[in-house]
């Protein structure tokens, strides 16, 4: 196996207009990302999302001792993962469940935004998703600088937190459509 790696801080901006082409509305749902335990990652085609227990077999709600509702799911821009883990077997390693083919930034969706997917509703949260130190070992320290500058912040490319407003089943390919923008205050 080939070493991985890490992406410079120029390497990284140069791939920022790609990610500014990614859809503003209709993004389609590349990838569904189980996590049953720590460390453990299942690789699904279709899933169920309970507005109680996020992502049906997610260890979201085992994972800490008082689990945020407002994190239930974790939604990660496709582009970013693809630039930041070059090889989209590594795109589950970001930790997130949910990478959509759409513009995540708070300017598009911001807190409050609902999208249907599937037959399931999701609204974007305001708990920031920022990353953690696993991102650091799996990406480097320049990725995670990169997703947490202003640039970074402001296009959500650590990716967002959601909750489940409706549940239903979800599928790849389904596409993300907004029904309701909500404006920040």
């Amino acid at each position: 196996m080939l070493p991985i790696k890490h992406l410079t801080t120029a390497e990284l901006e140069a791939g920022l207009d790609v990610i500014r082409q990614a859809p503003k509305d209709d993004g389609v749902l590349k990838l569904i990302v189980r996590r049953p335990n720590t460390g453990e990652r299942e690789l699904l085609t279709e899933a169920q999302v309970d507005p109680a227990i996020g992502l049906v077999g997610d260890n979201w709600r085992t994972r800490d001792d008082a689990p945020d509702p407002a994190a239930q799911l974790n939604i990660m821009n496709v582009r970013a993962v693809a630039l930041v883990a070059h090889d989209p077997e590594r795109w589950q390693l970001a930790g997130d469940q949910l990478y959509i083919d759409l513009d995540l930034s708070g300017a598009n969706l911001p807190p409050g935004t609902q999208f249907a997917l599937g037959s399931a509703i999701i609204e974007v949260s305001t708990e920031p998703h920022t990353g953690c130190k696993k991102f650091v070992e799996r990406f480097g320290l320049e990725a995670m600088k990169f997703v947490n500058s202003p640039v970074g912040r402001a296009l959500n490319l650590r990716g967002i937190n959601a909750r489940v407003v409706r549940g239903g089943l979800i599928r790849v390919g389904d596409v993300a459509k907004i029904i309701r923008r909500s404006s920040e205050e």
